[in-house]
């Protein structure tokens, strides 16, 4: 068998366990959604904005790949390229969002509830639904066309093998890399931070960035051990290479951290009646220990693992742990999104429509990456960065 006939069966197996959980879940939520449209459009919510973390994570590192041209970015760089071109695919499925608006954002049914302070002016000029979309439409027209023309220029670059590709990527990616980080992290004031519209945060949007970046790297790392098998790809990078990735592992945890606890801290010190509310639904009630756990799993001990250097290079231990980082964030992201909804406030709380969301979004979205995946070979072909690179034997 050639190398490609080894690995596209694994590719074709996910794809279709995608579709099946991506039919599965959508159907069940649907149904759910049949009995309580609220929570049909919450439950969406959420995990949407998981689902669209990956996409916007491999956009992100993709142009932080360009912008330094590591030799780390060669055995990942399809499958970056793979995650970004699913922003098409996830700009369509926004749409029962915006469908929902009403039934998910208590700004758009009752404008009233934005409060009677004097911001209160600012935040319903920026809380009309017409705004709100017409900001959608800008943040996805950003992420879209950078996809595009990333993904553009990179076949191109395999089948020409012209070398000026390579700068044209390098220099959209600096300032790519500002418009996905202003985009993105407005996008989540929009659509997660205003679900508490009276409540904000300077650091928000950041802690997002991270997650989208957390994930999409830990994402690769568990690919890259799915597509192992493929020779050119798996002689592509050495332990050192993995090394480098598992270092960007540790970079975007301790950067969740610090940004998860400065936000804390400045609420904390602040002590501020309108700026409490947000960790005291999260702190105060049995949200506190899904948020205990964070501390322990989503810190202590992916950092104490991350800084073993005999984990970080060897490709099989890399993707145990990013199995676990992606459970992990999920959480996270449960904790930030679900308890914003005033039927969750008493305390924890999963829905079932909660859970069949997830499976079916995600679902949707692993379907979509295997069918994007295949559609340009695994390692780039004519890259002057990594010229005589494939040279080298895959170490221990």
């Amino acid at each position: 068998m050639t190398a490609p006939d080894v690995v596209r069966p694994k590719i074709d197996r996910a794809q279709r366990a995608g579709i099946i959980a991506g039919a599965f879940g959508l159907l069940a939520l649907v149904s759910f959604g049949s009995r309580d449209w609220d929570q049909f459009f919450r439950s969406y919510l959420f995990a949407y904005i998981f689902a669209m973390s990956f996409a916007m994570g491999s956009l992100a590192i993709l142009q932080l790949h360009h912008m330094t041209g590591g030799r780390w970015g060669l055995p990942i760089r399809r499958i970056l390229e793979a995650g970004s071109r699913t922003i098409p695919v996830m700009t369509v499925f926004f749409i029962p969002v915006l469908i929902g608006i009403k039934k998910i954002y208590p700004w758009a049914a009752h404008p009233e509830s934005l409060g009677d302070e004097p911001i209160t002016h600012f935040r319903r000029m920026w809380l009309q639904p017409g705004f709100f979309i017409g900001r959608a439409v800008v943040y996805f027209a950003i992420w879209n066309l950078l996809a595009y023309l990333l993904n553009k220029w990179s076949a191109e670059q395999d089948r020409t093998g012209d070398v000026r590709l390579k700068q044209r990527m390098s220099s959209l990616a600096a300032p790519g890399t500002v418009l996905w980080a202003l985009s993105w992290s407005w996008a989540m004031l929009d659509w997660v931070m205003s679900l508490e519209p009276t409540w904000f945060s300077s650091i928000y949007g950041m802690i997002f960035m991270v997650i989208a970046c957390l994930a999409a790297v830990s994402f690769s790392a568990i690919m890259l051990r799915m597509l192992n098998d493929y020779e050119p790809l798996r002689e592509s990078y050495q332990p050192s290479h993995l090394n480098d990735i598992g270092n960007l592992m540790l970079a975007f945890t301790l950067l969740w951290t610090y940004m998860s606890f400065a936000q804390f801290l400045i609420i904390w010190s602040g002590n501020l009646k309108q700026e409490i509310t947000w960790y005291k639904v999260r702190a105060y009630t049995s949200w506190g220990y899904v948020g205990a756990a964070l501390l322990i799993f989503h810190f202590f001990i992916p950092f104490f693992i991350l800084l073993q250097r005999r984990v970080k290079r060897r490709v099989e231990r890399l993707a145990v742990l990013a199995v676990w980082m992606l459970l992990i964030t999920l959480v996270d992201v449960l904790w930030i999104v679900v308890p914003a909804f005033e039927n969750r406030k008493s305390g924890f709380h999963v829905s079932p429509s909660d859970i069949v969301a997830v499976i079916g979004l995600f679902g949707v979205w692993l379907a979509t990456y295997m069918v994007q995946l295949k559609r340009m070979p695994l390692l780039p072909l004519h890259d002057p960065r990594f010229e005589g690179v494939l040279e080298h034997s895959h170490g221990d």
